[in-house]
């Protein structure tokens, strides 16, 4: 099968969502597909005109026989394109629809709504990352159930945290520094909590929105706890494993996943977790493994957390349980052949 991934550039941005999609690239080489990765300039997911170009002139230059996979990222910036996109059998793969993202100006959430009510039903078929997104992909964008298939990411095996190894506990929380992710919900749960001992580290890419990292460094401050937060940047590879690796909780305070990688990487590694249960990160984290509270609720968080760094034997629970969910989690090595197969339905 000859496959183009269209994505924004770059290729090689560290989130759940590029990983998703550079796993799933190689697995389809792997089977023996022959996969191009074609890297869109411009700005997404609200395309303006530098986008809409790149799009124009990335699905014209597409060999015969070669079908689309467009990343829902920058599928808005094909709205121009709706009927060349159905005459080429496009595949949608939406990690979330864009219109969804939190902390975005109302009047572009509108506009992304009705572009992708527009374009989600013209295409072929579409993949969703969860049963959560394709359910919503139906109820809410008139995608019809039957063209929708659900292909959720994969974990690697990996070592069980070690933890910090007290006295304190170390928090981990993980995710790029925009609106969406709500590290600020968590800086204000953590903070109600000046008489426990703990530390955060939050590794997130900042330069996808710099105002709202810059805005999360001065919250810290405004606090009172920026001497026991770490923003970390940018972490991949062995610096990343190593904050799992040392990390006796983790927490993510998000208003919206369309699986929750990060979290299934702490499941993966035995640590127990506090989120908000914000899309589909609520069902993916067992009961047992962790505390969920509602998107937002700054109050209902605080008394997880303090719950759980207090009660050590609460905790050592919930890791146990998060390490048995963590194993059965699906694997990256029949993500390809998952994703091959929804491409043969289309």
């Amino acid at each position: 099968m000859s496959i183009a991934l269209l994505v924004p550039a770059p290729f090689d941005t560290v989130s759940g969502g590029y990983l998703y999609d550079r796993r799933l690239v190689a697995g389809l080489r792997g089977l023996g597909h022959d996969v191009r990765v074609v890297e869109l300039a411009g700005h997404h997911p609200l395309p303006d005109a530098a986008a809409e170009a790149a799009a124009r002139t990335a699905l014209a230059a597409l060999p015969d026989g070669t079908r689309p996979v467009i990343d829902g990222l920058c599928l808005p910036a094909f709205a121009p394109l709706a009927e060349a996109l159905a005459a080429h059998g496009a595949i949608g793969l939406i990690h979330h629809p864009t219109a969804l993202e939190h902390g975005a100006p109302e009047e572009d959430r509108d506009a992304l709504r009705g572009i992708e009510r527009d374009l989600f039903p013209r295409l072929a078929r579409i993949v969703a990352t969860s049963p959560h997104t394709a359910q919503r992909l139906a109820a809410e964008f008139e995608v019809p159930a039957d063209r929708i298939g659900v292909v959720e990411p994969g974990t690697d095996p990996a070592p069980r945290s070690a933890g910090s190894g007290g006295p304190g506990c170390a928090i981990l929380s993980v995710g790029t520094l925009v609106p969406r992710k709500g590290h600020d919900v968590l800086l204000r749960a953590l903070a109600g909590m000046p008489d426990l001992d703990w530390t955060l580290t939050v590794a997130g890419a900042e330069g996808r929105n710099p105002v709202h990292a810059q805005g999360l460094l001065a919250l810290a401050e405004e606090l009172g706890i920026a001497r026991r937060v770490t923003f970390a940047g940018e972490v991949d590879g062995a610096a990343l494993e190593a904050l799992y690796a040392g990390a006796d909780l983790f927490a993510l305070a998000t208003w919206w996943e369309g699986y929750g990688m990060a979290a299934a990487e702490a499941l993966a590694r035995g640590l127990p977790l506090a989120i908000t249960a914000g899309g589909a990160i609520a069902d993916l984290v067992p009961m047992e493994a962790g505390a969920v509270s509602p998107p937002g609720d700054v109050v209902s968080l605080t008394k997880a957390l303090r719950r759980m760094i207090i009660d050590t034997e609460m905790r050592a629970e919930m890791a146990e349980a998060a390490w048995q969910a963590g194993q059965r989690l699906p694997r990256w090595p029949d993500r390809a052949a998952a994703f091959a197969a929804e491409l043969a339905r289309a």
